[in-house]
C-alpha cells in the first residue's frame, strides 16, 4: 500500500511538472502528433488497420510520448509517472487484435485499466501495421541493432543472415544474453553447426514460419511465438528426419521489444515539443529461481 501510495503521489507531482512545460510552449495534440506520424512513415496510411485510438480523446495536450512494446498497466503506470500521456503501443492494449471491449465491460482487470488511463488523462495509440510497412521495418531495425546483426543482413532479403559460424545451442546463448531472455527455447540439435539464420519477430504465424524453414539457405529459424503444435512439430519431425534444422523461440515481447525502442528514435527526428522515451514493458513470463 505503501508503495501504491508513493507512486500516485510521483503521477501527481509528474503531471503537474510535463503540464507547466507544456504551457510554456504550443500545444500538441496527440492527433497531432499522430498526423505528423502519417506524414513521415514513408508509406500509404491505408485502411482498415488497427493502428488506431485506442483510449482516451485524441484532442488531449500531449505532455511527453511514450513508445512500447504494449501499454500494459506497469507501462501506463511508468508513463503516468513520468508526465507522459500518450503511449504508443505496438500490440493491443485490451488482450484482443481488433481491441474489442464489448465482453469486457464489467471485467475488472479492464475497467481498473481504462479508469487509470482516465484519471490521469492518457492517449493511446497503436502503431502497428504501419511500422511494419515502413521500408525498412521498424521493429526489424531495432531488433537486428540490439542483437548486433547488420553486417551480418541480407540487403536483398532482410530476413535472411549469414552469422559466423556456431551451433544452434550458441546462436541461441547469443540471443538470450543479447536480449535478457529469462525463458528462451528451441528446437533441434544444440551441436549442429549453422550460419544461415532466417528471423521473423513476433508472430508471424505458420504460413510464414513453415515456408522460411523450407529453404536451402535457412538452418535454424529465430521467432518471436509459434504455436507449439504447428512449426514446432514441424521442426520436430524435420530434426527426426536428419534435416539440418533448427527453431529459436524468443518469445513475442522480446521479439519486436527493441523494434520500439527504434520508434523512440525516429519520433524524436520529427517531434521536438515534448518528451520522447521508450518505455520497456519487459518479459511477461519467469521460470522457477528467476
Amino acid at each position: 500500500m505503501a508503495r501504491r501510495a508513493a507512486l500516485l503521489f510521483v503521477i501527481a507531482l509528474a503531471a503537474l511538472r510535463a503540464g507547466d512545460t507544456a504551457a510554456s510552449g504550443q500545444p500538441l495534440t496527440a492527433a497531432e502528433v499522430i498526423e505528423r506520424i502519417r506524414s513521415h512513415v514513408g508509406v500509404p496510411w491505408t485502411t482498415p488497420t488497427v493502428d488506431t485510438f485506442k483510449a482516451g480523446d485524441p484532442n488531449t495536450r500531449v505532455t511527453g510520448i511514450a513508445t512500447s512494446f504494449t501499454d500494459s498497466y506497469d507501462v501506463l503506470e511508468r508513463a503516468a509517472a513520468a508526465g507522459l500521456n500518450l503511449v504508443i503501443s505496438h500490440e493491443p492494449s485490451f488482450y484482443n487484435h481488433l481491441d474489442e471491449t464489448k465482453n469486457l465491460e464489467n471485467d475488472p482487470v479492464y475497467r481498473q485499466k481504462i479508469d487509470f488511463i482516465r484519471k490521469h488523462n492518457m492517449v493511446v495509440f497503436r502503431f502497428h501495421d504501419h511500422w511494419h510497412r515502413r521500408n525498412p521495418d521498424g521493429i526489424m531495425v531495432g531488433m537486428i541493432r540490439a542483437l548486433g546483426w547488420e553486417k551480418y543482413q541480407n540487403p536483398s532479403a532482410p530476413a535472411l543472415f549469414t552469422v559466423p559460424e556456431t551451433t544452434v545451442g550458441g546462436l541461441a546463448a547469443s540471443i538470450r544474453d543479447s536480449l535478457h531472455d529469462r525463458t528462451l527455447r528451441f528446437v533441434g540439435d544444440p551441436a549442429m553447426k549453422v550460419s544461415k539464420v532466417g528471423m521473423l519477430p513476433g508472430a508471424a504465424g505458420v504460413e510464414a514460419q513453415i515456408p522460411m524453414l523450407e529453404r536451402d539457405d535457412v538452418q535454424v529459424l529465430v521467432v518471436g511465438e509459434a504455436r507449439e503444435w504447428e512449426t514446432v512439430e514441424y521442426t520436430r519431425d524435420a530434426v527426426a528426419e536428419g534435416r539440418a534444422k533448427g527453431l529459436i523461440i524468443i518469445g513475442h515481447v522480446l521479439s519486436e521489444e527493441a523494434g520500439m525502442d527504434e520508434c523512440a528514435r525516429w519520433l524524436k527526428t520529427f517531434i521536438n515539443e515534448v518528451p520522447v522515451r521508450f518505455m520497456p514493458a519487459g518479459e511477461p513470463f519467469r521460470s522457477p529461481g528467476r
